[in-house]
């Protein structure tokens, strides 16, 4: 892979608050130098981004893209399985659709790695992958293939299994609590067994793969809207004492001060767009500002495809509007998804040792009459304007 050199850009690190003037030297897909007048080594792409404003690649923390497919409604989705509400066995790297259109709408947009996967509707709906936004297989995507258990509480499990026995919080609450205890015996066998083959317990997929969650070597990723949601999955979390993130956090303005507490990563969204349930009758552009405020990490989502994800920035622009800070709204759709993720060592800011993963702009990512220049993935130049395909 040739060398790339982004030269003159107004740099927005995702690290500093205050962007800088500075060159950009990329080699085999990954940053090897930030700063002024850097030599071009031969065969080097040289990229003249005076007058424009260059960022890391945008990084979705939480959403399904890749498993729920642009224009292929009901039929076409992989992100909820409804046979069971009980699937930890599911894992999203066997569900995305590369070559998904809007991948590469996402992708021209300057949103350069999504935290995707299933499972809004179950209570244990399987595991996140992280991966770019271009590929032509997910093996050629994947930054990471396991960074999360996704698990759900509120209307979702209740609405969508109530014919199976879930029509609840409180049964929803149990079965996700029965699989914990499960899965917490199933470790301790594993464990007492040691090297004696014959007294491991029988394979259990379902707990197997809850192990790296009892291990806390995977947190539980946990889709809650409402404020007594995210308690109850707090609650849950700290009594098998496995790591958590919050999804959605549509009520966190409310308690912003006791989430504040529990110091958790929170992924707030999708705010753009109508109120389609009863939990989301609260939201406001004012909960990324109000939990930012006081004092959490906040990552700004799409939950794409429920918004599309080329307008991630955008929706970060709305949080400025609504009193964001201006670079704690930048860390939200950057570095803090990348944190959420475990993949903050690739991807997430514009650093020496990370991916060249670069988005070069005229204007503000945050204004909706800015253009993207040039997108960089891995180092490689991606179409910034994107043609649907013939099959």
């Amino acid at each position: 892979m040739s060398a790339l050199l982004i030269r003159g850009g107004l740099v927005h690190d995702a690290v500093n608050a205050a962007p800088y003037t500075a060159d950009i030297l990329c080699k085999d897909g990954k940053i090897t130098a930030v700063g002024a007048d850097l030599a071009a080594p031969a065969n080097c792409e040289i990229i003249d981004a005076a007058g424009m404003n260059v960022y890391p690649g945008f990084v979705e923390a939480h959403g399904h893209l890749g498993l729920d497919g642009y224009g292929i409604g009901y039929e076409g989705q992989d992100y909820n399985e409804y046979g069971d509400p009980v699937t930890p066995h599911l894992r999203a790297i066997d569900g995305i659709k590369p070559g998904d259109h809007a991948l590469a709408e996402a992708a021209a947009a300057g949103v350069t790695t999504i935290c995707t996967g299933p499972g809004s509707s179950n209570v244990l709906g399987g595991t996140f992958a992280a991966i770019k936004t271009v590929g032509r297989r997910v093996e050629d995507m994947i930054v990471k293939p396991e960074i999360a258990m996704k698990c759900a509480f509120g209307e979702n499990p209740k609405r969508c299994y109530r014919d199976k026995a879930n029509s609840s919080r409180m049964t929803t609450a149990s079965r996700l609590r029965e699989m914990l205890f499960k899965a917490r015996e199933y470790d301790r066998k594993i464990k007492a067994a040691g090297d004696d083959e014959s007294k491991l317990p029988a394979f259990d997929m379902k707990l197997n793969a809850l192990l790296p969650v009892i291990r806390g070597e995977m947190p539980l990723k946990a889709h809650a809207h409402q404020a007594d949601d995210m308690f109850t999955a707090i609650r849950i979390a700290k009594e098998f004492g496995v790591k958590l993130t919050l999804e959605h956090c549509t009520e966190g303005h409310l308690v912003a001060d006791l989430l504040a507490a529990e110091g958790l990563p929170m992924a707030v969204g999708p705010t753009l767009g109508h109120a389609s349930k009863y939990e989301l009758r609260k939201k406001s552009w004012e909960t990324p500002a109000a939990l930012d405020k006081a004092g959490c990490q906040v990552s700004i989502i799409t939950d794409a495809p429920v918004i599309p994800l080329k307008y991630l920035p955008i929706c970060a622009g709305l949080a400025i509007k609504a009193g964001m800070d201006p670079f704690h709204a930048l860390q939200a759709v950057t570095i803090n998804p990348a944190k959420h993720g475990g993949i903050e060592d690739r991807v997430g800011s514009i650093e020496a040792g990370k991916d060249a993963d670069i988005v070069v702009m005229d204007g503000s990512c945050f204004e909706i009459s800015s253009v993207v220049k040039h997108v960089f993935i891995n180092g490689a130049a991606q179409p910034t304007q994107v043609k649907f395909c013939e099959a």
